[in-house]
């Protein structure tokens, strides 16, 4: 069948977008699901910072690509042996998606999955295959999903069924924003009632980390940006203590408000510089947890006496350790009672054809998650 899509044709784009278009609005061909596949109507897709980094080339991925990784739809076709999935059911889609059988799998971290990791990397569904072509050439799909289209067609392990009361436009965050942010406290950290934080880098996942840590009971979330309206932000979802990193004394202003550092530290800015001043802020005995994702080439010097003589822990975070069949159910009834305001990340609602702008509002630090709507 024919469906629009945002396809990503080189790495090289320079801002602003609106007026490079990196991503083309093509009309491409998309085939029908094979064994263990599923067909779905998107509904909702999310614009994330990690789509942004395979635009601007910190994340390298094979060109060309159908971009998006963050979505809610409903079930158009099931493959063979999909038995657990019905046309009409209302869906999330996860960017990881797991084998089952793999080392990582198999030990509960699905996050981890090898298979998942393998076909992510190349550009192709967790069988191998590819669903999407343009003019007979085939299309490479973003991390299994390329949901800033119509219609995708991903691996049955690329989704997790959700209650159809839930609106599908807030839906949609559970699969990275928050799986991502909710998770890196309570799944990594784990984060007790209580607990000091520190969040560092308020977009959608470092702003569903603040809810999270607030949800989990922390008695002091400190948030930190750049951004003074961010900032405000965060003030209104439960951070107790607000500082802009931009100041010169930005460091010191934190370790007074948590006496001498906090317990948990998370950093979602992909900067090395923002991951230093999480490592500073991190009392003796803590942990700094990272999910930032950095370019590839940029390395972190950690002062590695501390790490034994403070006993610290520095940990990464991929996707919030999650089991998503088990984390999104979860996170969506904590929303249903109001203890996750999810809806409350919500900054903008788009149309596939102004994604380009969207992403340079992302790029310029002036919106938190926006989302494409589809008709």
């Amino acid at each position: 069948m024919k469906t629009r899509a945002a396809v990503l044709y080189s790495m090289d784009s320079k801002p602003p977008y609106a007026m490079s278009k990196p991503l083309r609005i093509e009309e491409v061909d998309l085939a029908s699901p094979g064994p263990d596949e599923v067909m779905i109507k998107i509904v909702v897709a999310g614009l994330c910072h990690s789509d942004l980094s395979v635009i601007n080339g910190d994340r390298p991925r094979p060109m060309p690509m159908a971009l998006g990784h963050e979505a809610a739809g409903i079930v158009e076709e099931v493959g063979d042996g999909v038995t657990d999935l019905a046309v009409g059911d209302h869906v999330v889609v996860v960017f990881v998606p797991s084998c089952g059988h793999c080392a990582p799998c198999a030990e509960g971290r699905p996050a981890l999955c090898e298979p998942g990791a393998a076909a992510n990397g190349a550009g192709t569904l967790l069988s191998g295959a590819r669903r999407l072509s343009h003019g007979g050439e085939p299309l490479n799909h973003q991390l299994g999903c390329s949901v800033f289209a119509e219609y995708a067609t991903v691996s049955r392990r690329s989704l997790v069924k959700i209650d159809p009361s839930v609106p599908l436009h807030e839906a949609a965050l559970f699969g990275c924003a928050v799986l991502t942010g909710v998770g890196a406290v309570v799944n990594t950290a784990k984060v007790q009632v209580g607990a000091s934080v520190a969040v560092i880098g308020l977009g959608g996942v470092g702003l569903a980390a603040l809810i999270g840590a607030h949800a989990a009971g922390a008695r002091q979330i400190i948030a930190i940006d750049l951004a003074d309206d961010k900032l405000e932000q965060a003030r209104a979802l439960g951070a107790t203590h607000t500082v802009n990193a931009g100041q010169a004394d930005a460091l010191e202003q934190i370790r007074a408000l948590s006496c001498g550092g906090v317990e948990f530290a998370f950093e979602f800015a992909g900067s090395v510089r923002a991951l230093e001043l999480a490592y500073k802020i991190t009392r003796r005995g803590g942990m700094t947890v990272t999910a930032g994702l950095p370019p590839a080439a940029a390395l972190f010097p950690v002062p590695a006496v501390n790490l034994v003589a403070e006993e610290r822990t520095l940990k990464g975070s991929y996707i919030g350790t999650c089991v998503p069949s088990r984390d999104i159910p979860r996170y969506i009834a904590l929303y249903q009672q109001g203890r996750l305001p999810v809806d409350k990340l919500l900054t903008g609602r788009l149309k596939l054809d102004d994604i380009n702008h969207g992403f340079d509002l992302l790029h310029e630090g002036k919106a938190i998650r926006q989302v494409v709507e589809f008709s």
